[in-house]
């Protein structure tokens, strides 16, 4: 949510490319969906699913990376930070 209010007001969300670290969780697939925004790239979601079958249902275009470094990136967040860890997927 915070890189959607970051891009701030724009006419052109059906043209752009959401990249995120993680699966998004509910609320930000929500914002993809209300959004219209069309693609989704994942980095990865071995540690966190999401709303993934949600963004197909909407036609949303998912590609997921499953990238070594973001599995790693968040595991070692789950381990030094699991407070926020759990903050973050809504735990």
């Amino acid at each position: 949510v915070d890189c959607i209010r970051n891009a701030g007001r724009r006419r052109d969300w059906s043209t752009l490319t959401l990249v995120s670290t993680l699966s998004p969780c509910p609320m930000c697939t929500g914002t993809a969906v209300l959004f219209r925004i069309p693609r989704v790239i994942i980095g990865e979601h071995e540690t966190y699913v999401g709303a993934e079958d949600w963004m197909h249902e909407k036609g949303i275009e998912v590609h997921l990376l499953n990238d070594d470094r973001c599995i790693a990136l968040m595991r070692r967040l789950q381990r030094e930070k699991p407070d926020l860890w759990a903050e973050d997927i809504g735990v």
